[in-house]
């Protein structure tokens, strides 16, 4: 039955989007202090590639109905991995910081591994929902995941982009169990998953260096710790109620990307305790919300879809916590919906509209 969307999950994102607007507004000011960075260039950035046009994708994608996305899987994934590969070509491809991440469009850059996450979600989930019944085999569950998260894991360690990878893999588990995966597959898994992030600590320096730091921050304060050292200051200072909207000192300065992956750092310092607990159960009460609509949706595919696209937002948004909070490694990854970044906004907002209209033929 063609039912409304489901408004409680559409009014936590438009808080989301509204709170990290005034959020980044103020997490901006610290680009004052620092010339290479020019606010308007970020704040036109945010505002339309990300706000107005995620808003125009979110709108368009709630009325194109799920079952397209099953239709079109394969060559979605196909398109997303392409446009991916171009990251490399020395005329499109733009470095920063030792990556290349990012497609130079002139007026603006374009981070392409956020349409590979939800190419990579839209393939698998149609994939197992084709082989529904064969997924305890390995030849029709393990191997093709393996092979899947191979071809996905190359491209985006190429960049490099770890983080990006490590919130791929996750949400592949997620969708992996969900569809009723043998848990001894996903033991194997999560033991081929830890070899290989190993692996990786010794081949790429950068990974090693971040686990070190995790593990003892202090062991480079002026270097390496240096991030999170001062994140821990910024959000110690903010106490139980912070200093007030605005009134962030470590953004000037101190506090590396204070509009990317440390804004949350920011939020904490001005908003304190509270207004830090505030964001985290917002984006628990929108994985709630989305795993119930996954709970009620019509069909296998719809469901897969929806618990992929739930945990790619939700689980991203809780490394890049957990990062600031210095429980977890350091990733780069931004916050959803309030770190600076149109590319990972606008997806963000297109992959929402997918799960609104998933929620319009919900079974009651």
């Amino acid at each position: 039955m063609h039912r409304k969307i489901d408004r409680p999950f559409l009014i936590t994102v438009i808080i989301l989007v509204v709170a990290g607007f005034f959020i980044f507004t103020s997490a901006s000011l610290g680009l004052l202090a620092r010339e290479s960075v020019k606010f308007s260039s970020v704040a036109f950035s945010q505002l339309f590639f990300g706000i107005f046009l995620g808003g125009v994708a979110l709108y368009a994608t709630s009325k194109i109905k799920y079952t397209f996305w099953r239709k079109y899987a394969f060559y979605i994934f196909l398109f997303s991995a392409a446009v991916t590969l171009l990251v490399f070509i020395p005329s499109l491809g733009l470095e920063s910081s030792g990556a290349k991440r990012w497609i130079d469009l002139g007026i603006v850059t374009f981070q392409p591994a956020e349409m590979l996450k939800i190419g990579f979600v839209i393939y698998f989930a149609a994939w197992l929902t084709n082989v529904r019944d064969k997924i305890h085999t390995i030849g029709h569950g393990i191997i093709p995941f393996i092979i899947l998260l191979g071809i996905t894991g190359t491209i985006l360690l190429s960049q490099p982009d770890t983080g990006t990878f490590i919130v791929i893999l996750v949400t592949g588990l997620a969708m992996f169990i969900a569809a009723g995966a043998r848990w001894r597959d996903i033991f194997s898994l999560g033991a081929i998953a830890v070899a290989g992030l190993t692996l990786l600590a010794y081949i790429q320096p950068y990974i090693k260096d971040r686990i070190i730091t995790f593990i003892n921050p202090a062991s480079d304060a002026l270097g390496s710790g240096w991030q999170i050292k001062q994140s821990l200051i910024a959000i110690g200072s903010g106490e139980i109620f912070g200093r007030g909207f605005g009134q962030s000192v470590q953004k000037f300065q101190y506090l590396p990307e204070p509009i990317g992956d440390s804004i949350f750092a920011v939020a904490a310092e001005e908003f304190g305790f509270i207004g830090s607990v505030i964001i985290i159960t917002l984006f628990l009460f929108l994985a709630f919300r989305g795993l119930k609509i996954a709970g009620y949706a019509p069909n296998n595919f719809s469901r897969l879809l929806t618990v992929g696209i739930v945990i790619l937002i939700v689980s991203q948004s809780f490394i890049n916590i957990g990062a600031m909070l210095g429980v977890m490694p350091l990733t780069g990854l931004p916050l959803l919906f309030i770190s600076h970044g149109g590319s990972a906004l606008l997806f963000a907002l297109a992959e929402v509209g997918i799960i609104l209209n998933i929620s319009k033929f919900r079974k009651i």
